[in-house]
């Protein structure tokens, strides 16, 4: 791929990422002169990916033409897998969904075949899309376990008998880049480019869900660590109850809060005759759906699950007052599916830090509840993907066409 392309994928990106831009913008952003940036937009709106979308506020004289992506020409495939859960979906360049997520159970412990069937779906997702193969630039995979996103290997699931990378081998069977990380790093990325987090430098970001996950924004970037395997938050000895946790360790602080704990801890306090307005069939055995009622509980006022999440908060907020300690964050953003609970979370989390943190450091970070809620860790799966085109990866952009010029044949604009 020539310097041309690559600086040409830098602006699809930049528009992905920022929206609306001018040509002075891009220039800015990409770090090249205005008249070449000039050409290679002409370029992109010629070859259709991108056109004139207004004019840029005025700060005195003639206000600048703006330029984004058109919608149609770019799509990524995101997908987002728990360990129970994928969701998969198709999002275009203006970073919105353009068909409904699907949802297939697909547990990942001991499933020789997860793999195999995760490349079904998705070729099964490309297929009823209807959209052309060619402008799908890539797919975006977070999981979770201890992944390398740079060899695309999960140590934890999806083994692939070490024939193959995961990568590899999805991208052999749907013929286009393939890009995976832990979806706790995918959750904070989203953040970072969307929610919550944007603007900040240093956010800590917190999956909570079957297990309890991190994702660090250090500096204005993602930190994955040496090998892409930091943000283990799940399984630091926080508890001495003797419980075995998924690692095979005990006392980890997933046994105490993760989403399978409370479910765990609302199943005995019903067995003990507690009032609840969860009838006495929970938990189904279905932790996706036992895990929505209950939140829909809580949402009503059910003292039990009320008083179950709340304890359950305060431990969690002694885990992040630990967070606080070590990194002076901005802010710190509870995210994933457990983000449904919405702000039953906020009051506990905030008395433990309030009670377990230095109050030089708490009170410049903030605590808040995710923006982007669910939907987290599939657009940051789709952010990987534009990511990875600003280190100049592969694009489809079509064959070539002779430039019309059609930023110097634009009319001036008073």
């Amino acid at each position: 791929m020539g310097k041309k392309e690559n600086y040409k994928n830098l602006i699809l990106s930049t528009f992905y990422f920022s929206g609306k831009q001018s040509c002075a913008d891009i220039s800015d952003s990409i770090g090249k002169s205005l008249p070449l940036t000039m050409s290679l937009l002409s370029q992109l709106m010629d070859e259709g990916y991108v056109s004139e979308s207004g004019y840029a506020p005025s700060s005195g004289g003639r206000r600048p033409v703006t330029y984004s992506l058109n919608a149609d020409m770019i799509y990524i495939m995101s997908v987002a897998m728990d360990q129970l859960v994928t969701r998969i979906t198709i999002m275009n360049g203006r970073n919105e969904f353009v068909i409904p997520v699907a949802k297939y159970e697909l547990p990942l412990n001991n499933n020789t075949n997860a793999l195999s069937q995760l490349a079904v779906y998705m070729e099964q997702t490309i297929t009823q899309s209807g959209i052309d193969r060619r402008k799908i630039v890539g797919a975006g995979i977070g999981m979770p376990g201890f992944i390398d996103p740079e060899k695309g290997i999960n140590y934890s699931f999806l083994n692939t008998g070490n024939a193959v990378s995961i990568t590899q081998f999805l991208q052999d069977r749907l013929k286009m880049p393939i890009y995976i990380d832990n979806d706790s790093s995918l959750i904070a990325l989203a953040e970072y480019r969307f929610g919550s987090a944007k603007l900040h430098k240093n956010v800590m970001v917190v999956n909570i869900g079957w297990g309890v996950g991190l994702g660090m924004i250090l500096n204005g970037s993602l930190f994955r660590g040496t090998n892409g395997f930091a943000g283990e938050f799940s399984h630091i000895p926080f508890f001495n109850n003797n419980k075995l946790c998924s690692c095979g360790k005990s006392g980890c602080l997933e046994t105490e809060t993760s989403l399978k704990a409370i479910i765990e801890k609302m199943a005995e306090a019903l067995k003990t005759g507690r009032a609840s307005l969860l009838n006495k069939h929970f938990p189904t055995g279905h932790e996706e759906n036992d895990w929505q009622e209950i939140v829909a509980a809580a949402v009503k006022g059910d003292k039990l699950a009320i008083e179950i999440l709340s304890n359950t908060g305060y431990e969690f907020g002694r885990a992040v007052a630990i967070l606080i300690h070590l990194l002076n964050p901005e802010t710190v953003i509870l995210s994933g599916r457990g983000a449904l609970a919405g702000k039953v979370w906020q009051a506990p989390v905030q008395q433990a830090l309030n009670e377990h943190c230095i109050p030089r450091l708490a009170a410049n970070t903030t605590l808040g509840i995710s923006t982007l809620g669910y939907d987290a860790e599939l657009i940051g799966s789709a952010a990987l993907v534009m990511e990875n085109k600003l280190k100049g990866s592969h694009i489809h952009t079509g064959p070539e066409k002779p430039s019309r010029r059609h930023i110097k044949k634009t009319k001036s604009h008073k």
